[in-house]
């Protein structure tokens, strides 16, 4: 049985949508109430959890697989884990984002950014040979900006009408997010035909996706 650590809300959705077209029985996920753990048959075990938990369980070995946005993997880098398969679901991206008036601030200013993801910022300003504070917010980072406390944000952008209506905008995108499938690597070694079984199916299933999408397009 592969356990998987399933990233709870809005991925869970979309992965018993997909595991339900991939033939196995979802009920168990539809119907789970309050449980953290369910079994869809002899084959998956499904544990429902926030999405830094799903990186830590991997790490520690505690279950096979993780299904986990990219933005939680790129800010917890581990080598204990790897990514798997893209989902290519729940896509949005990073973005360095303020008002217009940060272009006008003179180079060598080490400027200050709100964020909840430290470390991707980090590694963007680093990239490119910009010292910086990081402002660490968990809720509404586009305040930071807003009431004076950063000069600028990095988040994820999905439809940039919260940045609009706060008369914020992109200033640079920094890279796609989507939901992903990572494993970790003793246990993928110790699991290998099962969990290649899986992911392969999966594969197989964004094939057909991508080809019946082509084919009506080209109707």
């Amino acid at each position: 049985m592969i356990k998987i650590a399933l990233t709870k809300g809005r991925i869970e959705k979309n992965i018993e949508k997909l595991l339900g077209e991939l033939g196995y029985d979802i009920d168990p996920m539809v119907n789970k109430d309050r449980k953290l753990l369910v079994e869809l048959g002899d084959e998956l075990q499904i544990v429902f959890v926030k999405a830094i938990d799903v990186v830590n369980l991997v790490n520690a070995g505690v279950v096979d697989l993780g299904i986990v946005g990219s933005d939680t993997i790129y800010e917890n880098p581990s080598e204990k884990y790897s990514q798997l398969t893209d989902f290519e679901t729940g896509k949005c991206y990073f973005a360095l984002c303020g008002f217009p008036s940060y272009n006008d601030i003179p180079s060598g200013t080490i400027k200050r950014i709100a964020t909840k993801y430290p470390n991707i910022a980090r590694t963007y300003f680093e990239k490119k040979g910009q010292e910086i504070e990081i402002v660490k917010l968990q809720g509404s980072v586009e305040l930071g900006p807003i009431i004076g406390l950063s000069d600028a944000i990095v988040d994820i952008v999905e439809t940039g009408d919260t940045l609009r209506a706060n008369g914020l905008s992109v200033i640079e995108p920094i890279g796609a997010v989507s939901t992903r499938l990572i494993g970790n690597n003793e246990r993928v070694k110790e699991n290998e035909y099962e969990i290649r079984s899986f992911v392969e199916k999966i594969q197989e299933y964004k094939k057909q996706l991508l080809y019946t999408s082509v084919s009506k397009n080209n109707r």
